[in-house]
């Protein structure tokens, strides 16, 4: 360690002479593309995800098995001295197949993910070569006069900091292309580091002050903020690293909108600077049920002044989620929240980051977690359970149902008695919310079979059979027929051809719905082989709109895992979607000039320009016996059909189509559905 300080303090001097670095950054980056991505912690990474699908949690008895007979294996060995005269090849037969079992289908994970890894780092190098700032670029940054011309206070809490990485992070400090900043350093490390403070001395913008008292993270970056003087606060830990073009656009976006009051940016991770940058996390613009669920927007956060003022900076009691719950807190009483989608932070990967490819370094910051989010619903009075979500650093909200709503399922149907069979026993079976009545919309069925089945079914007080009275095929004026002539609070559409596995599934959809800022709530459905039919859809994927991660293994996580965390979204699929009557009420129904397609994407896009929210609640669970193939247009009249109401639509949301998807990221394809990124320049 004292070799590495010894360099780093040697080079720090020529760090702030070297005009040419992003030159020489970039040539690094060139020679780097054919190096291994880091195949290792990849798969650290992968580990830890497998480690939290269902896949393995559901081996883990098997796994428990095979240490017991390994054990008693061992034991035996031991007991009978003669184990010439035993045979234990039944017992190793039987080891082996336990093996196989618990580990086959994490082998073929592991490589499937890896694979899938390296196609997005492959595709990331791609993007950085199109999408990072030139030297001409920063050059021109550095000529810039802007109207308003903040000073931005970085504050950074020190504990035991290499010297390299704090050489590093001075350096990236020297080099923004917008120099009215400061930088407040409160280092509460047992010893003086001299070297530091020298570096420190070099620049009259870094306020340096040693305590050699460490108050934990929030103690030493509150002690921090008190020398702050600029106009916005930002938080940047002291080990990573900030791009020269990073506060050049947070200025940018200030004077853009002056009224801006918190501003987050794109990140990714990296470990030493001469090693390529990787697991770039491009994000959706703010989403409260997204933050509730992950602290998504973590680096890089800036504060106005009179913002965090009135937070009155970082509480100790959630040190590990210190800045999660200032995040949080600021949701509350902000009303202008700026998302820049760009890569202006670079979160370094090492032992002791929770950014480290195995999320274990720092349990204690995901209980802390727990302890943000149940506070935060206290303070802004809704009442709900908080618990660990699918993977580690994501969480759960179970809302209380208030009351006892009435929910009417709404079921259109056409003949297929089995399918409708296999849809209705599982609600039946399985539901354990009581106040609910399912109505199926009969539309024009010809077979006797179906006919039978309803005398079978109206025989149950709680189901209902109403008549469509028109001929043909709308499922909007189908659906709007059921709404006008039922009385339930709360309404789900739901395809015939789905299977309930959530039994307490209308709790957990009422209580999101009876939230006021709510409009309507969607699933997570599985194709009959167990991979994704819907996890949320995506304005402007294939020109209209795409569901996300469609075909994904159940038990494997897409990007940054956003198929398996609570969120808010732009769309979600009517195949199984709730929402109040009032909400129908409030957006004139569904669109009756989409008979077929898109109109349940119609029926969202006016909830959301109505004000309201839409949520995805993956833990909300269907299989949906939809074939892959579905949707093809084979005779003329449909083609013509369909490629009508996709005019109808690309007309009524040519603005919103242009804008996009404000819950997707624009540096994210709209040609895949599996957030793939872009290799290409990218505007934003």
């Amino acid at each position: 360690m004292e070799n590495n300080e010894n360099k780093a303090f040697v080079n720090t001097a020529s760090l702030f002479e070297e005009n040419d670095y992003y030159k020489s950054e970039r040539e690094a980056l060139l020679k780097r593309n054919e190096e291994l991505l880091f195949e290792n912690q990849q798969l650290q990474i992968e580990i830890s995800n497998i480690k939290n699908t269902i896949s393995w949690k559901l081996t883990a008895p098997i796994r428990g098995i095979r240490i017991l007979i390994r054990i008693i294996f061992r034991f035996l060995k031991k007991l009978f001295s003669f184990a010439k005269f035993f045979s234990f090849s039944n017992i190793k037969k039987i080891l082996r197949s336990l093996r196989i079992v618990g580990f086959n289908r994490t082998i073929h994970t592991i490589k499937y993910r890896l694979a899938a890894n390296q196609i997005q780092s492959d595709a990331y190098t791609v993007w950085m070569q199109y999408n990072d700032p030139k030297l001409s670029e920063l050059e021109n940054q550095r000529k810039t006069i802007f109207k308003i011309n903040p000073k931005i206070s970085i504050i950074v809490p020190m504990y035991k900091t290499p010297v390299d990485f704090f050489a590093e992070l001075v350096h990236g400090m020297v080099s923004q292309t917008y120099k009215n900043w400061e930088l407040c350093l409160e280092d509460g490390s047992p010893e003086r580091n001299i070297k530091i403070e020298e570096i420190c001395k070099k620049d009259e913008r870094i306020k340096y002050n040693y305590t050699g008292k460490n108050l934990g993270i929030a103690g030493n970056t509150n002690e921090a903020l008190k020398r702050a003087t600029g106009d916005y606060i930002a938080l940047l830990d002291h080990d990573d690293l900030l791009p020269p073009n990073c506060l050049y656009e947070i200025v940018k976006a200030i004077n853009d909108d002056p009224d801006v009051e918190f501003i987050y940016t794109d990140e990714d991770k990296f470990t030493t600077i001469d090693k390529p940058r990787f697991d770039p996390h491009f994000k959706p613009d703010f989403a409260i049920d997204t933050l509730r669920a992950v602290n998504y927007i973590c680096h890089f956060s800036v504060f106005r002044r009179d913002i965090m003022d009135k937070l009155g900076g970082e509480r100790s009691e959630y040190d590990g989620a210190q800045d999660y719950d200032l995040i949080i807190r600021m949701a509350e009483i902000a009303h202008n929240i700026k998302h820049i989608p760009k890569i202006l932070y670079h979160w370094r990967v090492h032992d002791n980051s929770t950014s480290k490819a195995n999320s274990d370094a720092k349990p204690y910051a995901f209980e802390a977690g727990i302890k943000v989010l149940e506070d935060h619903l206290k303070r802004v009075g809704i009442e709900g359970t908080v618990s660990h979500g699918a993977t580690l650093g994501t969480y759960k909200i179970d809302y209380r149902v208030v009351g006892n709503p009435k929910v009417t399922v709404l079921i259109p149907n056409y003949n297929e008695a089995d399918t409708l069979k296999v849809c209705i026993d599982s609600i039946l079976n399985l539901t354990t919310y009581d106040n609910y009545e399912i109505v199926i919309i009969e539309n024009n069925s010809t077979e006797n079979s179906i006919f039978e089945y309803y005398k079978e079914l109206e025989k149950n007080a709680r189901i209902k059979v109403l008549r469509y009275p028109d001929k043909g095929f709308n499922y909007s004026r189908i659906v709007n027929y059921g709404v006008k002539n039922t009385d339930g609070e709360f309404i789900v559409q739901l395809n015939n051809d789905t299977e309930l596995l959530t039994p307490d599934w209308l709790e957990k959809m009422i209580g999101m719905c009876q939230r006021s800022d709510v409009g309507a709530v969607g699933v997570k459905l599985y194709y009959p082989d167990d991979t994704i039919q819907h996890a949320g859809v995506v304005l402007g994927i294939g020109g209209v709109a795409g569901h996300l991660f469609k075909g994904l293994d159940r038990c494997r996580h897409g990007y940054f895992s956003r198929d398996s965390y609570i969120q808010n979204l732009s769309i979600v699929t009517a195949a199984c979607m709730m929402a109040k009557r009032s909400v129908y009420e409030d957006v004139d129904y569904m669109e009756e000039n989409l008979a077929v397609a898109f109109n349940d994407v119609d029926f969202c896009m006016k909830v959301i320009t109505s004000g309201k929210l839409i949520i995805y609640n993956p833990f909300v669970e269907f299989y949906h016996y939809e074939s892959k193939s579905r949707g093809f247009e084979n005779t003329p009249e449909k083609v013509k059909r369909f490629n009508g109401e996709i005019a109808f639509f690309k007309e009524k949301w040519k603005k919103e189509l242009s804008e996009g998807d404000h819950y997707y990221n624009p540096n994210l394809r709209l040609d895949n559905d599996q957030c793939g990124i872009k290799e290409e320049i990218v505007t934003h």
